[in-house]
Parts: C-alpha cells; structure tokens; sequence
C-alpha cells in the first residue's frame, strides 16, 4: 500500500476562515462529483477552538457563494459546496483517505492519502502540487496494510464531553512533556476542576475503545 502525506495552503472557504476565527478542522470527503460542468463536493468537518470563534465561523461561512447546503449539529458539520478550486477535485476512487483531512488555525491542510498503485498517489499529489501554494510532501512510502489506521466512527459525545477533549488536546495537555494542566484547562472552560475533570474522563473513556475496536 503506497501512502502520501503532504500539506499546503490555499485560497480555501474553510482554511480562509480557519485562520480568520482561530479554529481547526478535521473532515472527510463523503462524495465528488461533477455537476453541469462544476466539480462538487460532500464533506463532514468537526471544528476545534472557542466556542464563540466556531460559532462566528459558522455564521461567516453560510454567507459563502460556493457553500450548497450546509447543515450543522454543535461542532459538527454536513457541507455541500462548489470545489473547482480544491485538491479534492483530483480525486479518482483509485484513492482511499487513510486519516481525516486537517486543517488548522493558520488554515494549511494535511493529507494522508493511499492507493494499491504508486502511480495513482504520485499523480494525486502533484496534481495538488502544481495548483496549491506553499505545497510540502511529508512522506512517500509503501508500507503493510496494518500500519493503516482505519478508526471507527466518532462516539456519542455530549457538547461538554467535545469541548472539554478538543481544549484538552488544543492546548496540548496531550503532548509530552505536557504544556498545560487540568486546573488551567477547567479555568479556560469556566467550570470547576472536578467537573472538568468528568467531562474529560467520560470522553476518553467513550474515544480510546473506539480506537481500539474493543467492545465489551
């Protein structure tokens, strides 16, 4: 299995406004198709940052000419959009998205694609290349099948449950060594530290099985 990763930046209706209201996303591609001529696309994104930026997002980007349809559920989003300009219009179902697409707060994105066929990479992401500003490959590599994450769809998550993880992992309580700490983190989201802290474990405790296929 050949695998790409790369990332760039672009004049994009999502990394733009990434950028302008500080929010990151993580999505996928459910459909590209052609329509009367127009390249279009399905996608579903969860946004990542304040709440009061995400929700500035939201409003901002339903004023977009090429935004179709777009249908939201807290930080969760359907999105149906024109995409001449985007990478995804090179897409040929020969390609498999091995992880989300990201987009982060300085609105670059990151992709993780793969094919049986190496030529089928390499002409996706030079495809990408020749359009996309500031394009980076991070990686070229054929590798085991089981060195590909698949994971399995997001759990229940309440608002709380979503915040309280996304701070977490924002503000790099996940990294190591750690850049900040649950009394910080309870403080960001205005609630106490014990509460804070349900909210977090009852996420991860809802997230880790999933990664791990592990049903009771």
């Amino acid at each position: 299995m050949w695998v790409a990763k790369f990332v760039y930046s672009h004049d994009c209706i999502l990394g733009n406004r990434c950028k302008k209201f500080k929010v990151s996303l993580q999505g996928v591609a459910f459909s590209v198709f052609k329509e009367k001529g127009r390249t279009i696309t399905s996608s579903m994104f969860q946004a990542s940052g304040e709440e009061t930026d995400i929700n500035q997002f939201f409003i901002d980007l339903k004023k977009d000419k090429n935004v179709i349809k777009l249908e939201r559920k807290g930080h969760t989003f359907l999105l149906h959009e024109k995409a001449e300009k985007k990478a995804v219009k090179h897409y040929n179902p020969r390609i498999i998205f091995i992880k989300p697409v990201l987009i982060n707060e300085k609105g670059e994105e990151t992709w993780e694609i793969s094919s049986w066929e190496k030529s089928e990479v390499s002409k996706f992401f030079y495809s990408v290349k020749r359009e996309m500003k500031n394009f980076k490959l991070l990686k070229f590599v054929n590798i085991p099948l089981d060195n590909v994450f698949f994971p399995r769809l997001m759990p229940n998550l309440t608002e709380k449950q979503k915040h309280a993880i996304e701070l977490a992992v924002y503000q790099g309580y996940y990294t190591s060594p750690r850049q900040i700490d649950l009394r910080k983190l309870a403080k960001l989201m205005k609630i106490s530290l014990a509460t804070y802290d349900q909210h977090l474990r009852a996420a991860e405790e809802k997230l880790i099985p999933n990664l791990l296929y592990y049903t009771k």
